[in-house]
């Protein structure tokens, strides 16, 4: 249920603790990132603040310049698309001035902690490739998982050889660490 139907006191707190991607960490939980995720924040406002949002600007003021603007699309369109660009700004500025860079590339432990690249067996589903990252930069298609998603969290300071369990929706699974790796992270 969102919170914004609910008074603040009736809320009862996530048991999961997995918030979406685009919404901002939980309270008292930090917003760790490796380096190369940050990078890529930074370039993304970089772009959208000297490249994108000054070619919407000049596309407004001519749209603005030729005259009705309650039926001008570019007008409009332009707006909004404004209004986008500075709420992802906004958004990025956040992130990046509460963002933790944890650097582990080079780390030489067979136990996981963020930036670990784990392979897994699983009794169901064979053998996975997992890198545990932040909340910014989760991809599964390649593998990128938060670091307080339940697997990593089921895997966190387990070490090569150990067997963890994982409480999914699905029930109980039994995972098996193969290897642990910490390479650097684009």
């Amino acid at each position: 249920m969102s919170k914004a139907f609910v008074r603040e006191n009736d809320a009862a707190p996530d048991p999961v603790g997995t918030p979406e991607p685009s919404a901002a960490p939980m309270p008292g939980r930090r917003n760790y990132i490796t380096p190369g995720g940050y990078a890529r924040l930074k370039a993304e406002l970089k772009a959208l603040v000297e490249i994108e949002r000054p070619e919407v600007v000049r596309t407004v003021s001519w749209a603005a310049s030729n005259g009705d603007r309650s039926e001008n699309g570019d007008y409009i369109y332009g707006k909004k698309r404004l209004r986008e660009i500075d709420r992802r700004v906004r958004f990025l500025i956040k992130r990046l001035e509460g963002a933790t860079v944890v650097d582990n590339a080079g780390r030489g432990t067979d136990q996981v902690f963020f930036g670990a690249t784990v392979v897994i067996r699983s009794d169901a589903g064979g053998e996975r490739r997992l890198t545990i990252v932040g909340a910014d930069e989760v991809d599964t298609a390649r593998g990128r998982v938060s670091w307080f998603a339940p697997i990593a969290r089921a895997l966190l300071k387990a070490r090569a050889g150990d067997d963890v369990t994982l409480q999914s929706p699905a029930g109980r699974e039994r995972l098996e660490i193969l290897d642990v790796q910490y390479p650097p992270i684009d």
